[in-house]
Parts: structure tokens; sequence; C-alpha cells
């Protein structure tokens, strides 16, 4: 039992974006040979979360888009955004940030209509999104001259730490009256 449970550990630990218990009892039957149903994979996986959540770990076990991975504990937060902040000085510019927004809430779309909602040519800012795989190409649209179709990627839903579009915060969550101009009719 212990050689599954470290089994199952070291496939969680290895995988960069995370891996579902489904993956995980294939992975275990297919490679191992391991007879195992998902209630026992979930089974183990509550049982390496409880290992970590002493003080003594410096990350946990957390499930984000369906999919189990180890991330640093809070604690630590500030700390690993140095480091980020030291590889990484590509951040997303704010007509990238714009972008992805207008992608997140209206996908799948193509980038005319991102273009028609921010009023201007998004075809760098969608390039950037693209190489950094925060969103991805789902299809063509059935209009004329079938434009791509844009979507989040997972590793949106990584980054955003967010199981799914529908975690997203609408926009009565983010419109308050500091933001509001002119008068709130009730």
């Amino acid at each position: 039992m212990k050689d599954i449970l470290l089994n199952i550990e070291a496939l969680i630990f290895a995988s960069e974006e995370g891996v579902s218990a489904n993956e995980i009892k294939s992975i275990l039957q297919e490679g191992l040979l391991i007879t195992i149903n998902k209630d026992e994979v979930l089974s183990f996986i509550d049982k390496i979360k409880v290992k970590y959540e002493g003080e003594d770990s410096v990350f946990s076990l957390s499930v984000i888009n369906n999919k189990y991975q180890f991330l640093t504990k809070e604690a630590y937060h500030d700390v690993i955004n140095q480091l980020q902040a030291h590889r990484d000085r590509k951040k997303l510019s704010q007509a990238g940030l714009e972008t992805l927004s207008i992608i997140a809430y209206r996908q799948p779309i193509t980038k005319l209509e991102v273009e028609q909602i921010r009023g201007v040519n998004c075809d760098y800012s969608i390039q950037r999104l693209l190489e950094k795989d925060m969103i991805k190409i789902v299809g063509k649209a059935e209009t004329l001259g079938k434009p791509l179709l844009y979507a989040t990627s997972d590793q949106f839903m990584n980054h955003f730490g967010i199981n799914s579009v529908k975690d997203l915060p609408q926009l009565k969550d983010i419109v308050n009256e500091e933001n509001s101009i002119g008068e709130i009719i009730e």
C-alpha cells in the first residue's frame, strides 16, 4: 500500500500542470499493472494531502482545474513572487490584460470581435497571449472567411488558480459605487 501511495505522490510531484485522479488510475493500471479504482486513488490522495498540511512543509496538495498538484503555501508566496519577477520580467501589458479578459468572458471569440470591443487592432496582444499559452485556438467560426476562435487555456486556469471560467468574478461582483460613473438607479 505504501508503494502505491509513493507512486501517486511521485506522479503528482512530477506533473507540471497537475494530474487528475483518472490519469493517476490509468497510469498505475497500465504502467505498473496495479488494480485500483478511482475511490482508492482519491483515498490515497487524501492521505498525501494530510501529510503536507503540517507546518514543516513548504507546499501543500491543491486541486486546480480538477487536477492535483503541489503548490507552495501562502506563507511563502512573497519569496516565490520575487523569484518569478526575477525570472520573468515580461509581464502582460495593459492591452494584453484587456484582450485576455475579453476572451475569458466571451469565449469562444474571434479576433475581429475582440477588436470591435476594444476598438483597436489586437494582433500583437493575441500573439503574445498565444506565446504565453494563456489562450488557445479552439476552432473556426462558421462565418464568412472562417476566422479562428480563441478561448482561455489550462495555463490561464492554472495562472489564476481557478477550476473553470464559471469561477471568474461576475461583473456585479466587480462593479461598485467607487468604480461607477453617473447616478445609480435602482
